[in-house]
């Protein structure tokens, strides 16, 4: 079994594929055993093909597809449920988050606490436009003061994650956006790690301030529904 599996959710990303790939397996190789699971969300050009194609070059990588286009958040699941290491790390496929920081997450995990059960990445210096990036400060503001997960950034894709811990969670579309409260409301700490962030390599982006603004309403009202309604307690076995 491999030490890490790491997750790539893409839909048409084809120009992203082979150069996010390579980055992680300059990142990787040689440093720890690990497996690359690429999910395929019904992508309308040809990334199915490259990723195909790209088997050959790298065979650390596994392809999904889905049947049904579902979103980011399922094909994360998708992705974490197929994996085989019992830890996790999450890329975003537009080539935005830096592979070569995956290294770092695990470093903080080696040396943090075993209650820790997720590393998320913190944009200290986005590369995003100035619309976006005021978007997200505000977004980020309202979150923070809803749910109080102690968290400066949840939209980066970069993440280290327990696998059993993540799949213990409620699963929602979107909810790939609310990881730190939801393993906070599952009595897990998680801890924030700057990481690089960069220009995306090529495509467009699939969200815009709108779409983000009129789900995250939505979302973030049944977030905080669910850690009023969560109970935890200690188990003793007698």
């Amino acid at each position: 079994m491999p030490d890490l599996s790491v997750v790539v959710p893409v839909f048409n990303e084809r120009g992203n594929i082979v150069p996010l790939l390579s980055e992680i397996a300059a990142a990787l190789r040689g440093k720890i055993d690990f497996e690359i699971v690429y999910v395929d969300d019904c992508s309308r050009d040809d990334s199915l093909v490259v990723l195909a194609a790209a088997k050959t070059q790298f065979p650390e990588l596994r392809v999904l597809k889905h049947l049904a286009q579902s979103g980011q958040s399922t094909a994360i699941r998708t992705g974490v449920r197929a994996a085989c290491s019992a830890w996790i790390a999450t890329l975003d496929g537009d080539g935005q988050n830096d592979p070569a920081d995956i290294p770092k997450l695990i470093a903080a995990r080696d040396a943090g606490s075993t209650d820790v059960k997720l590393y998320a990445g913190w944009r200290v210096d986005r590369k995003d436009s100035g619309s976006k990036r005021r978007a997200s400060k505000f977004a980020n503001a309202i979150r923070s003061r809803l749910l109080r997960d102690a968290t400066p950034d949840t939209g980066c894709g970069i993440k280290l994650i327990e696998r059993a811990a993540f799949l213990d969670l409620p699963y929602f579309d979107h909810m790939h956006r609310y990881l730190p409260a939801l393993m906070q409301r599952a009595g897990w700490k998680t801890v924030s790690v700057p990481v690089n962030h960069r220009p995306r390599g090529s495509g467009a982006s699939k969200y815009n301030n709108l779409n983000r603004a009129l789900v995250g309403i939505a979302d973030l009202r049944g977030v905080a529904w669910l850690i009023r309604r969560s109970k935890r307690t200690g188990v003793e076995e007698i």
